[in-house]
């Protein structure tokens, strides 16, 4: 299955035409992804089956009981004699009925709660399992299919869990019980019958192939018709920005085309299949009809056997039509239930030991050891760094686009792991610590820090919940953000809205500013924090930013040089290696590339 990007490029679904090693393994931990969801459940899933046999039973001794009705109940009341017979079979009728009911109400009952707590229990899975992935792996992975298997792939699997399994071991035990039954009421008659059940076969086994391929493109198409809504949507400022809305439309309209058609193919498969089960159905009942009436009129079967044999038949024939509803559920859970073990299956690049070395105290003391590290293989960004930031030191990281300031940044912080060589803090390997005390002592500032949707206070404390409004409200003074949320209607209580839509790009970075400033960690990152600002909200933070920046260690990234003069030390980046190292001033009296960069900047202000 594919379609065109934005760029006009084909796109493909990364699970479409798999090696077949690889898509029988994907299988193998469907199987085991699901079997590991059911275990807890094993005892109770046991039990219910036993309900459903019992159901069952009561179900197929119904026309038994109208059998032995006409044949023995009505005849002595014709005859002039006691109703007392019938009404005996009439009083069991009632209780099979009553069995029947109260297990059918019983089984839904469980079946309903196990399905919703393995679905529960997915989905905190997938969730947790998401947040846990690596940044690498998120790069590559787009929202649109992130959300597909957390909503899409997950309804489908919880079709199967509601419907499936019912229908399958209901058609299961109809299809077993009526053969029986009905070569046990005449044994002619039964095989007569029967004769029809190879050509029911030959036509379910046609069916599960064929919706096998159908089904899989249908979950794949679906998973793009999302993608492609997901990912203009979270765009749409681009997209309306540059005119984009005809030519997504078109590959929209593409994706859903593609959609339309592969389901209009599925209902075509059902069209195929269940009027012509229901046709060889009537064909065999004509055939009963026929030959049924045919004995008793010679006096060689009853009425009732023959009544209960067409209502025996008629049951027969209706499990064909669950199967196909199963086989429905079934391939669009199977292939859902793959893509889900597919991401499941998928490992952290960014793992913690399994003995994690503690670190009582966090100094700051970062080291670059012979590092390498390159976003793609043979293409190394920092081919081979060594760098020490003391602890307390501000440093700023200045040079062109691609010099790898960032990556440096993204290193120290552990989102990516160096190739070769290593990063260390205090003296201990970054990959000996826990990210959780990682992360704890080491925060990351950005251009475009997301805002949750919430109040103001919420999104502060969000690397730290339980802090209290004071703390809140004097991490917001620390870096001057306190003036415009004083200003507001709500103040701190005020709701930010999607994405922090009602906040001007300052007052966001602000709020992330205040928000790292709670967090109080041992290591601040400044990656381009203050480049959305304008000029007044950027000198309020640069007067903040000697708070912000006390007692800690602090890398920042800027191509605004009035941020990078509050700095300690300067380190001018070219090609991943650092050409030029030394405080603001002197190197601006050196007269070398930060000099040359510092004349540029003065000369864009005038």
């Amino acid at each position: 299955m594919s379609t065109t990007d934005w760029r006009g490029r084909a796109v493909t679904n990364d699970d479409d035409d798999l090696p077949i090693d690889e898509s029988i393994s994907r299988r193998r931990e469907a199987r085991v992804l699901l079997g590991g969801l059911l275990r807890p459940y094993a005892g109770l899933v046991a039990l219910l089956t036993i309900v459903i046999v019992v159901e069952n039973a009561a179900r197929l001794s119904v026309p038994l009981l109208v059998q032995r009705g006409i044949d023995h109940g009505i005849p002595p009341i014709v005859d002039g004699g006691s109703a007392r017979e019938l009404l005996l079979i009439v009083a069991a009728l009632c209780g099979v009925v009553v069995v029947q009911a109260t297990s059918r109400m019983f089984f839904l009952r469980r079946s309903g709660r196990i399905g919703q707590e393995v679905l529960l229990t997915l989905r905190r899975r997938i969730f947790r399992h998401f947040q846990r992935l690596d940044v690498a792996f998120h790069d590559r992975y787009t929202s649109g299919r992130v959300v597909a298997r957390s909503t899409n792939d997950v309804e489908a699997i919880q079709d199967m869990l509601e419907t499936g399994f019912d229908g399958l071991i209901t058609a299961i035990l109809t299809l077993v019980g009526t053969a029986v039954l009905l070569v046990v009421l005449d044994l002619r008659l039964g095989l007569l019958c029967l004769c029809a059940f190879p050509i029911l076969v030959l036509l379910v086994w046609w069916f599960r192939t064929q919706s096998a391929r159908t089904y899989k493109k249908v979950r794949e198409s679906a998973a793009l018709v999302i993608v492609q809504f997901v990912e203009t949507m979270t765009g749409i400022k681009a997209v309306q920005a540059y005119r984009r809305e005809l030519r997504n439309q078109q590959i929209f309209t593409d994706v859903a085309d593609d959609y339309k058609n592969i389901n209009e193919r599925a209902f075509k498969l059902l069209a195929v299949f269940m009027p012509s089960v229901r046709l060889v159905g009537n064909v065999a009942t004509g055939g009963v009809v026929l030959y049924g009436g045919y004995r008793v009129l010679h006096g060689e079967m009853t009425l009732g056997t023959l009544t209960a044999f067409l209502l025996y038949l008629r049951i027969f024939f209706e499990p064909m039509q669950e199967i196909s509803q199963f086989f429905n559920t079934f391939q669009s859970a199977a292939a859902a239930l793959e893509k889900i073990a597919g991401v499941l299956a998928e490992a952290p690049g960014i793992q913690d030991p399994r003995h994690p070395v503690e670190l009582p105290k966090v100094n700051g003391d970062i080291a670059f050891r012979h590092v390498e590290f390159g976003y793609v293989p043979d293409r190394p960004v920092l081919p081979g760094l060594d760098l020490h930031i003391p602890a307390g030191q501000t440093v700023a990281l200045v040079g062109t686009t691609g010099a790898g300031k960032t990556t440096i940044a993204k290193l120290i912080a552990r989102f990516y792991d160096p190739t070769s060589g290593s990063v260390t803090l205090d003296g201990v390997d970054l990959r000996e610590l826990s990210q959780a005390d990682l992360r704890k002592h080491v925060v990351m500032v950005t251009q475009e820090n997301f805002m949750f949707v919430g109040s103001i206070a919420d999104n502060i404390r969000f690397g730290r919940p339980d802090a209290t409004d004071a703390e809140v409200r004097a991490a917001a003074e620390a870096v001057g953000a306190d003036r415009f949320i004083g200003a507001l209607v709500d103040g701190y209580d005020t709701d930010v809205a999607k994405r922090g839509g009602r906040l001007s790009a300052g007052q966001r970075q602000l709020i992330a500013f205040a928000r790292a400033f709670l967090a109080d960690p041992a290591v601040l990152i400044l990656d381009e924090a203050t480049s959305s600002l304008d000029i007044p909200s950027e000198r309020l933070v640069q007067r903040a930013l000697a708070t912000v920046l006390a007692d800690r260690t602090a890398v920042v990234i800027a191509h605004r040089l009035s941020t990078v003069e509050i700095a300690d030390r300067v380190l001018v980046l070219e090609h991943g290696r650092v050409v030029e190292d030394g405080r603001p001033d002197e190197l601006i009296l050196g007269g070398g590339r930060y000099a040359a960069l510092h004349r540029a900047w003065v000369d864009s202000l005038a």
